[in-house]
């Protein structure tokens, strides 16, 4: 049996639809507020609960042999960020360990290790690998660069408009990884002795210029993209003010500048590592939107 958190946000969704494909058991924690009749449909067991909660927790790791934590964060204050990345995570491995279960995969963040302050969620990411890393549970950590799938919103809006925001640095490069391929890794990694007691960068096969973004947005809808660059200052200035009203939503801004102040690529050598313990050809960005945008 797998438990699987996070199980209706968009990679958590594609981890359970893996396992429900290679017919596995798979428990799916879920709110009840969440859209979860799709995963019930195709065979997922559904786990209604809190992971706020720590007897819903350790109610959902009862009969479990691996779990794969693929929940974050997705609210306005840094609370979330203390509750669900980092407290969450921490009541979810005690609780694996308390049940005999024998492989723990994390869904963390890539450059979670580079301490970053002003990111609650990279710091509440870090801290769990290394709660992981100590505990005595057999585990695999990835580390992800940015969702493919997080830029679908953003493709169909650009299909519309011709229009992209693009704040910051247009020349900060990244590592888009297909949500698709993460799934089938995370699943992968339970059985993959190789990739046991390991940590891994998880990127797409290419590093990218955030000014690519719009360009194969471009190639794709057949026009000439319309960038919007305000300068990082902005956002600094918005944030300010926003921290004058409400000092939580200010924090939690931060992972947001973090993310678009930095680069966060894989190296090719980490890339090749990858492919090379779970046997697979990392999809590209361009490719991975055609497909799902059928164009």
């Amino acid at each position: 049996m797998f438990l699987v958190t996070g199980a209706t946000g968009g990679l958590g969704r594609k981890i359970v639809h893996t396992l429900c494909e290679q017919e596995k058991t798979v428990r799916a924690f879920v709110r009840l507020t969440s859209r979860y009749a799709e995963l019930e449909h195709r065979g997922a067991e559904i786990f209604i609960g809190d992971l706020r909660q720590e007897r819903d927790i350790q109610k959902a790791c009862q009969g479990v042999q691996y779990v794969i934590s693929a929940h974050g964060a997705t609210g306005s204050s840094d609370g979330d960020a203390q509750t669900l990345d980092y407290r969450a995570n921490i009541d979810l491995i005690d609780a694996a360990k308390a049940n005999g279960v024998q492989h723990f995969v994390f869904i963390s963040v890539l450059g979670g290790d580079r301490g970053y302050e002003d990111s609650p969620t990279f710091k509440a990411k870090f801290a769990v690998e290394r709660y992981l890393q100590n505990s005595g549970l057999s585990y695999t950590i990835l580390r992800p660069s940015g969702f493919s799938s997080n830029l679908l919103p953003l493709a169909e809006q650009f299909s519309n408009t011709g229009i992209y925001l693009l704040i910051g640095d247009p020349h900060n490069r990244s590592s888009i990884v297909s949500t698709d391929d993460l799934a089938r890794i995370s699943v992968d990694a339970v059985f993959n002795e190789a990739a046991h007691n390991q940590i891994f960068a998880v990127g797409g096969p290419e590093i990218l210029k955030r000014s690519d973004i719009p360009a194969i947005f471009g190639r794709i809808f057949d026009r000439d993209p319309i960038v919007v660059n305000p300068p990082l200052f902005l956002f600094d200035s918005v944030r300010t003010a926003v921290g004058i009203v409400n000092s939580r939503t200010q924090k939690a801004l931060g992972t947001l500048r973090t993310l678009l102040a930095n680069e966060f690529f894989c190296t090719s050598k980490e890339i090749e590592r990858l492919e090379s313990t779970f046997h697979i050809k990392m999809e590209s960005l361009e490719t991975f939107l055609r497909r799902y945008l059928s164009v």
